[in-house]
């Protein structure tokens, strides 16, 4: 073959020039390939020693008869189903943190009268996540054989994140308090701190992500991302429904406590609750390092060698195509995800019942989680994916129509049964993508670098969700325009629970809304920016699947396994 048809031959496979320090990875499949001879991952390595076998050859038809069926739990080996649930624990953790960051947090804020634009400063907290691939490399390079690859940074991260809980419980009343009290001055510094300990999350969960790709065996990898479903949407929901159930003073009133002995304050407090899941975070820590000895690896790369190892990731035009995707899928989603429920509250719809609705879609998506990993093992993950898009921009849709219909008279039987359907169909959607992508994501990273690999595809999933949101929040705020009107005529000053209300203001931000109101006057909003940008998002997202993602996610899923990989 001729020098030009060689590099002809390597551009139409998506292959560009290869860092020596990459002969390691087909080092580490070798001493990896003990698998039993008739399982589908023995068949593949004994596939793999044949002259004429190729990674230019197309990845078979998932729809095969031998391919299309699926494993449960049960019929896992005992070692996969330990590990398994070790997994399902570990990112159980994470989402302790994480579903009060992303979730329970911004409602206690707008509960004390925090504005859009401060909720969207709150939101900055959630970015480690999507800067991690940052710090991965070294996750993935430095550590201790004695200890163990992932078991070097899981053990003190969990450590450092428990003792930090337990820190941020004895002072988050305070440094809460004074957020919402001077409407949003201080919540940088609420910010930060929570900013701080999803960092310590986003580092682990490297590490964990990494581990997940070695703790099961090859032919059950598609458990992995079982795993971080279950795990994740469990911690998430635990602290954002059951939690915010819980904390509702009116929903413990009425469900735990008789009539006639009302408490003052919910069963869950928010640094109770910060303080129980720190010792919990240490106790599975020391349980950790003392039950569970991790598999010895030679393999050390060092930490530049780990950088030019993921800017070869970067440089696959594939790879390349699928960051855009990443970064502009969730445009679409990002007015319903972020400010629905918030608008649900303002409009009227009670605490109580919101974690009602949340507390009934919990055992709804911990169940679905674990049968959607099963549907991807049997079909093409991204086709369910796009499905799955469209679903979650119907959703947003639904969603903006049961906010404009609020019932003027409070909420009815029949309007919390909507609001229900519309909570399960927009959450049902949410975790059917996260698991395909999650799927797609363990079938086509590189065990060798697994560390890396799956938390480049991780990050730039996440920074699609969380880059906009702060841009959205802020945008709501803007396109609203309301007015506080004063009262015709003067009330009772005893009635009043602020200064009375003498002439015309903007009411637009919540604080000013409640100034408004307890000064007697009257807001009056002429345009909702939560309607304006939904309906844009929900625009954008029609507008870019129909013309890039969805053409593109289809040519990316048909790639042979070469182009996915450095060598």
């Amino acid at each position: 073959m001729s020098k030009r048809a060689g590099k002809k031959a390597k551009q139409e496979n998506g292959e560009g020039n290869t860092s020596a320090t990459m002969s390691n990875i087909l080092e580490h499949r070798r001493r990896h390939g003990s698998f039993d001879i008739s399982s589908p991952a023995s068949q593949a390595a004994s596939l793999m020693q044949h002259a004429q076998f190729s990674l230019d050859d197309a990845v078979p038809d998932l729809k095969q008869e031998d391919e299309g069926s699926s494993k449960g739990f049960s019929e896992l080996s005992k070692k996969d189903q330990r590990n398994f649930l070790l997994l399902v624990l570990l990112y159980f953790l994470q989402g302790i943190p994480m579903g009060l960051a992303m979730g329970s947090v911004p409602f206690l804020l707008k509960k004390a009268d925090a504005s859009y634009s401060a909720i969207g400063v709150f939101s900055l907290a959630a970015y480690p996540y999507s800067l991690k691939l940052l710090w991965s490399p070294i996750v993935d390079a430095v550590w201790s054989p004695k200890v163990g690859r992932r078991k070097s940074w899981i053990l003190p991260i969990q450590t450092v994140s428990g003792f930090s809980m337990l820190w941020l419980g004895s002072v988050v009343n305070k440094i809460m308090s004074a957020a919402a009290e001077t409407d949003g001055s201080g919540i940088w510094d609420f910010t930060f701190w929570w900013f701080a300990l999803v960092f310590l999350c986003a580092t682990q969960d490297i590490a964990v992500d990494g581990w997940a790709l070695t703790l099961l065996s090859q032919e059950n990898l598609p458990f992995a991302s079982t795993a971080q479903t279950v795990g994740l949407t469990g911690g998430q929901f635990l602290s954002h429904t059951v939690f915010l159930a819980f904390n509702s003073v009116d929903f413990t009133n009425k469900w735990f406590r008789p009539a006639s002995a009302p408490g003052k304050t919910g069963l869950m407090n928010l640094d109770s609750y910060l303080t129980f899941w720190g010792w919990a975070y240490l106790a599975v820590t020391l349980g950790l390092a003392l039950m569970k000895r991790e598999e010895r690896t030679k393999e050390k790369e060092g930490i530049m060698e780990v950088y030019k190892i993921m800017w070869g990731i970067l440089k696959l035009k594939n790879i390349q195509t699928f960051i855009v995707i990443h970064l502009i899928a969730k445009i679409g989603f990002q007015t319903n995800d972020g400010v629905t429920s918030l608008k649900l509250l303002a409009k009227g719809f009670s605490q109580e019942d919101l974690a009602l609705t949340i507390l009934i879609d919990f055992p709804i998506e911990m169940s679905l989680g674990y049968y959607i990993g099963k549907w991807c093992q049997t079909y093409p993950p991204m086709h369910i994916w796009c499905y799955a898009f469209v679903g979650r921009l119907v959703a947003a849709a639904f969603a903006q129509f049961v906010v404009a219909i609020f019932p003027p008279g409070g909420t009815t039987t029949g309007y919390l049964l909507l609001v229900i359907s519309e909570h399960v169909l927009s959450t049902f959607m949410n975790t059917v993508m996260f698991v395909a992508v999650s799927a797609f994501h363990a079938k086509i990273s590189d065990p060798a670098i697994g560390g890396t690999y799956m938390t480049l595809l991780a990050t730039v999933s996440n920074l699609g969700g969380t880059f906009p949101r702060y841009f959205v929040l802020r945008l709501v705020d803007y396109f609203t325009v309301a007015t506080c009107e004063p009262p015709a005529t003067a009330p009772d000053a005893k009635l009043l629970k602020g200064d009375l209300i003498t002439q015309a203001f903007s009411c637009a931000l919540e604080a000013d809304r409640h100034r408004c109101e307890a000064g007697g006057g009257t807001c009056n909003v002429q345009t909702d920016g939560y309607y304006v940008m939904n309906v844009v998002c929900i625009i954008i997202g029609f507008v870019t699947f129909y013309g890039y993602i969805k053409p593109a996610v289809t040519r990316i899923q048909a790639l042979p396994l070469r182009a996915w990989r450095l060598s």
